[in-house]
């Protein structure tokens, strides 16, 4: 599995390093963590400044004696990479990422994915910029799958809506060919920062009012009600005995009902 974690450390440094670059004065908070109902752990990667209210790009390897959700049983290993941006800015939408390898006694498999939300101020060039590089990445087939997977993942039922404006999500994937299961992966981490530096680059400026602000911060209260109702790798983080401040850096700083 050594492969495997090295590829996420990587990434999540050079993610950390671009989230960087947008800032003046940032904030880059590192809290290591171990994993109590097993071995291993993880680090939180915390940013706050002028552009990230909050920024999280987290890291974790961990093994267990009983898988917590039902997609087998037993020893497991599970490792990833998940970060959530909160930005300043209300027409700078919120961007999430996770990329994960599950091995159990029974079958392994890789899964993740990124979706963009804006937080009240969707804008159309974004929207195609974000799936424009996805199905670059992908390529037609596996893009509609994938896109059609977060369209109905990332739906609010109380909601009637989905989160965003959609992205890609995948779980379970195994086609019978590590190297080309994993070669894939890799490219849609690999792809992600093309996906959102360019519309942060174009937002993070823009002038807002204070009632933008307050949209924004009304839309943020949608997506914690997602994450605490529905997201699994919530759930998976608090069955698996995880770091409750690491599973709850997916939550904004300030949020309003």
């Amino acid at each position: 599995m050594e492969e495997i974690t090295t590829f996420l450390k990587s990434l999540r440094e050079s993610i950390l390093s671009a989230f960087l670059d947008l800032e003046k004065k940032p904030l880059l908070e590192r809290k290591k963590w171990n994993y109590h109902a097993g071995s291993g752990g993880g680090e939180i990667g915390e940013i706050r400044g002028d552009v990230f209210e909050r920024a999280a790009v987290n890291f974790s390897a961990i093994q267990g004696s009983s898988f917590p959700m039902q997609d087998g049983s037993g020893p497991f290993f599970a490792t990833g990479v998940s970060l959530i941006t909160h930005m300043a800015n209300p027409h700078a939408p919120t961007v999430h990422m996770n990329l994960r390898f599950i091995k159990t006694e029974e079958k392994f498999w890789f899964g993740g994915g990124y979706d963009l939300t804006p937080m009240g101020f969707p804008y159309e060039e974004d929207t195609n910029h974000f799936h424009r590089v996805a199905e670059e990445t992908l390529g037609p087939a596996l893009y509609k799958e994938f896109s059609q997977n977060a369209a109905e993942y990332f739906y609010i039922p109380h909601r009637k809506k989905e989160r965003g404006i959609g992205g890609i999500f995948f779980d379970h994937f195994n086609r019978g060919d590590f190297e080309k299961d994993f070669a894939l992966w890799k490219s849609i981490g690999d792809s992600f920062l093309e996906t959102i530096l360019p519309i942060y680059k174009r937002r993070i400026h823009t002038p807002f009012s204070a009632e933008e602000r307050e949209t924004q911060l009304k839309m943020r209260g949608h997506y914690v009600e997602f994450n605490l109702l529905y997201d699994r790798g919530t759930q998976f983080g608090f069955r698996s005995g995880g770091n409750p401040d690491a599973i709850l850096c997916s939550m904004p700083p300030l949020v309003s009902w």
